[in-house]
């Protein structure tokens, strides 16, 4: 029995610093784009995504004809402890070390009173574990952050954290995943419908 998984990065938020469990809102304006994604997922599918409004908003927007399950804590972007707000810029000026570290050699290193990516992959490992036996051999959307569909991609493929952040990731960009089986499959990456 295959399961699918179907992750949609959230609408832009346009904001230009880290954003993490700030509660930002999406940019749904574009609706060209937000009908051809619609069209692209699959119409049957379970929908859940990440409690934080720009997720749950964008997942609304897509609900019609899915089943629509509760967002869910477990699916939110990085903690990024002090860092959430601030300018990319400022973060690197008041921490150079420490910034480059956590993304140049991601696993263990956190924001002063944030989480690393071993922690984030940890969050959102169980989530993903008991939706894919709950629902097996369905199609799930499951639309989430960049951080938390990294994690996917690295957990699918096998790939370091340091691989996986080379990967782009847009705003409303699909990558699918598949467990059967044989376990988890990588299908395409920040597809754009």
């Amino acid at each position: 029995m295959v399961t699918r998984w179907w992750w949609v990065r959230h609408g832009p938020t346009h904001a230009t610093g880290f954003t993490g469990w700030r509660d930002l809102p999406a940019d749904l304006s574009d609706h060209a784009r937000i009908a051809r994604l619609n069209a692209f997922l699959p119409q049957k599918a379970l929908l859940i995504s990440s409690d934080l409004v720009r997720a749950s908003a964008t997942a609304d927007v897509l609900a019609a004809g899915r089943t629509r399950l509760p967002a869910h804590p477990g699916l939110r972007e990085f903690n990024f402890g002090l860092w959430d707000g601030m300018p990319f810029n400022d973060v690197t000026a008041s921490d150079p070390e420490l910034s480059r570290i956590f993304w140049e050699a991601p696993g263990d290193i956190a924001p002063p009173e944030g989480e690393s990516w071993h922690q984030l992959a940890a969050r959102v490992a169980p989530v993903v574990s008991a939706f894919t036996a709950e629902h097996a051999g369905h199609d799930i959307v499951a639309v989430a952050h960049i951080g938390v569909i990294m994690t996917q991609i690295a957990m699918a493929s096998g790939a370091t954290p340091a691989e996986v952040l080379s990967h782009k990731i847009d705003n409303l960009s699909v990558t699918t995943l598949r467990h059967g089986p044989d376990g988890w499959q990588l299908g395409q990456i920040n597809h754009t419908p």
